[in-house]
């Protein structure tokens, strides 16, 4: 019976030569197309050998085009693609954290759509430094002397150990050899700048004197690393930076700063706990920090150092700048991103801001503005008390209050993945046995989207 239903299966010729082959030799590629063809009929043949006592394929041409074809979609689709965040993490690393602003998009598309002068000095015709773009903007929204952008902070702070510190000895807290998301790990990478590890302190108390103690003659520079992700809470100390600051250089050392979360605005008027801003650690006396661009930043990837021009300078010269160099459209994001802080316009244009500042009433009307069209549903919803979070490192610990929209169902787990599948891609949380959807991180121009998915998974037909 299998020999039978194999020679009945359509030649690659065959199927190549037939209309719907043709449109797909245009849409796809003719080399594209024949391997689809080839793969097909190879997986076809394989089920055909081992259901003999089983189901058998149709293997009529008309249902191998079909299949031709939706091989070549799925082969051809893109497997980076937007979702909607219902999940109420702001600042959400998994998804991609920061949504950039409409001006920050904007300035994406124009870098991309043509030539630029990326690295060209239009007045005077010659070869010019990306390094440029931006560094004005963050020497005036941090007040640092100088500024260089890299493509993320591990990269940044792996430069600043390399180029001022390679071969000699680094001071830090054990209290601060964090590790992050991905595994990076602050041991790790000033093992890897070629630096001498001098842990001081223990993880709950560091005082100044362990500091000062540790300094020697090969000591290069004393480092802080924020704690962006955990908390150390009960019997701890630790020295302020005014205070390291001094004590840095009244030995002529600098002090590094990994701040971290990028933070330039005040967080207590929105009910979170206080976030060390980028500019009270330039004030601190902070000889060089860095910090992210995707995180309270609010803007793309990107690892950003400011202080001192010396030191910044050092770090734009070392080779591995060039390694971890920032391109044209991350440049240009955060352009547009940091324009916003200068003109006190980031809590309405920028979306992580917008999303922490969002006032409980709004998220209610939303909220309740969904469960008005979730009335013909199968489901049972209802509007619950909550709490959305940060996110991304940074403020842990620490939640905003919102409203959620709880959808009750007895197919909790095979629902939420309905949702992620649906071309909607809407990312929901579970909790309690319940499908939890947070107004707070989903965008408005995304709420139709939202409802759309929750009633066509509720009804496939």
């Amino acid at each position: 019976m299998s020999h039978s239903l194999l020679r009945q299966l359509p030649s690659v010729s065959q199927l190549l030569e037939s209309q719907t082959g043709q449109a797909l030799m245009t849409k796809f590629g003719q080399s594209l197309t024949t391997e689809a063809v080839r793969q097909v009929i190879n997986q076809l043949r394989e089920q055909i050998l081992k259901s003999e006592n089983g189901t058998r394929p149709d293997v009529s041409p008309e249902a191998t085009l079909d299949k031709i074809t939706a091989f070549l979609h799925q082969t051809t689709s893109p497997t980076l693609f937007p979702v909607i965040n219902a999940t109420g993490v702001v600042i959400h690393t998994n998804l991609g954290r920061a949504t950039l602003s409409p001006a920050a998009q904007q300035a994406v598309q124009k870098a991309a759509a043509g030539y630029s002068n990326l690295e060209f000095d239009v007045p005077t015709g010659k070869r010019g430094s990306r390094s440029l773009h931006a560094q004005s903007l963050l020497q005036q929204v941090t007040g640092a002397q100088a500024a260089h952008v890299v493509n993320n902070t591990a990269s940044a702070v792996l430069l600043m150990l390399s180029a001022l510190c390679q071969g000699r000895e680094v001071i830090i807290s054990r209290g601060q050899l964090v590790e992050i998301g991905g595994g990076f790990r602050v041991p790790d990478v000033m093992k890897q700048s070629g630096v001498k590890l001098v842990e001081v302190g223990t993880t709950n108390r560091t005082h100044l004197r362990d500091y000062e103690q540790a300094i020697n003659e090969n000591t290069a520079a004393i480092l802080v690393a924020h704690h962006s992700n955990f908390k150390i809470v009960g019997f701890t100390t630790e020295p302020s930076l005014q205070e390291l600051s001094r004590l840095a250089h009244q030995h002529d050392i600098p002090l590094l700063y990994d701040q971290g979360s990028g933070c330039l605005i005040d967080t207590t008027p929105f009910g979170l706990e206080a976030e060390p801003t980028v500019q009270a650690g330039v004030l601190a006396g902070c000889d060089l920090l860095a910090f992210s661009g995707d995180k309270l930043l609010g803007g793309p990837q990107a690892g950003i150092m400011v202080g001192r021009s010396d030191l910044v300078e050092a770090c734009r010269k070392h080779p591995l700048a060039r390694a971890v160099r920032p391109d044209k459209l991350c440049l240009a994001a955060l352009s547009a991103t940091l324009l916003h802080f200068l003109k006190e316009e980031a809590l309405r244009e920028i979306p992580v801001w917008r999303m922490i500042s969002m006032p409980l009433e709004t998220v209610e009307t939303r909220a309740q503005n969904w469960l008005s069209q979730c009335q013909t549903a199968s489901f049972s919803a209802s509007i619950i008390d909550g709490v959305s979070t940060v996110g991304g490192g940074t403020l842990p610990g620490t939640t905003i209050p919102t409203r959620l929209l709880a959808l009750n169902t007895e197919r909790v787990d095979d629902f939420a993945t309905q949702l992620r599948l649906h071309p909607a891609r809407v990312i929901s949380r579970i909790q309690d046995d319940q499908i939890l959807l947070d107004p707070r991180t989903v965008l408005p121009e995304q709420d139709q989207h939202l409802i759309k998915a929750l009633l066509q998974v509720d009804n496939p037909a």
